[in-house]
């Protein structure tokens, strides 16, 4: 048994001390859903079948979350933006082949789901899908990683609550402008003080009559009621001239 762990220590580039806990990475893969809600994709053990987070053991020649990132590749097909400081760590005991367990302290990474592949190395050997954030840390039997679910869906809530805020600020500014600008504008209720209307056109049409502009419609009436008191003096006048009786 010691002859077995050593040689996993050995592969794994970590050794178990003073019985101290064997280390482990994984991540935990997000994504936002259509309704706007963060969503968590949890994965089957091979083992036990039960719903975990994906993990493995360090590699090397890699950081712990680069390392993290390929166990989601590896198990999940999963490509995204894997984030470079630990959520934070959980324990749990893991079955080994030979039937025995040994505790280990699992360091969790934020991986920022970007697509999932349509195959995958252990894709026959895992069931994988996605849970809302309480979902998940109802299904996982780890203690730790469903606070650590917890706590990452709290952050998604939090910063979905700043950015509507935000969005509401946005729009309160576009609306004030608008009110100022209706401010502005005069009322077209209230008299004018320069004397104008409020409508353009009907502005327009009562400067050109006060002002006492030439227009066709005004011309007509004038010209009909002068005819007449023009041309009466020059027919009597003619009318004289004419009648021998007069003469």
């Amino acid at each position: 048994m010691k002859s077995l762990r050593s040689l996993a220590g050995f592969l794994t580039g970590w050794s178990e001390r003073n019985g101290e806990p064997r280390r482990q990475v994984a991540v935990l893969p997000v994504r936002t859903g259509p309704d706007g809600t963060l969503q968590v994709m949890l994965i089957t053990s091979r083992e036990t079948r039960r719903w975990v987070a994906p993990k493995g053991w360090p590699m090397k020649g890699l950081k712990n979350y680069e390392a993290a990132a390929r166990e989601a590749y590896e198990e999940a097909g999963l490509i995204g933006r894997v984030g470079r400081r630990a959520l934070g760590s959980y324990f749990y005991n893991k079955r080994l082949k030979s039937r025995d367990t040994v505790l280990c302290q699992v360091q969790v990474f934020r991986l920022e789901v970007r697509k999932q592949l349509k195959t995958w190395p252990e894709q026959e050997e895992r069931e994988c899908r996605w849970f809302s954030v309480q979902d998940a840390a109802e299904a996982v039997t780890e203690a730790g990683l469903a606070a650590l679910i917890r706590a990452v869906g709290a952050e998604g809530a939090k910063a979905r609550k700043a950015k509507v805020k935000v969005a509401g600020k946005n729009t309160d500014l576009k609306n004030t402008g608008l009110e100022t600008q209706a401010a502005k504008d005069p009322d077209p209720k209230k008299p004018d003080p320069k004397g104008t209307s409020a409508k353009p056109g009907v502005a327009k049409s009562a400067d050109t009559k006060s002002a006492g502009a030439k227009v066709p419609a005004a011309k007509a009436p004038t010209a009909k009621a002068s005819a007449p008191k023009a041309s009466a003096p020059k027919s009597k006048a003619a009318g004289k001239a004419s009648d021998p009786k007069g003469a």
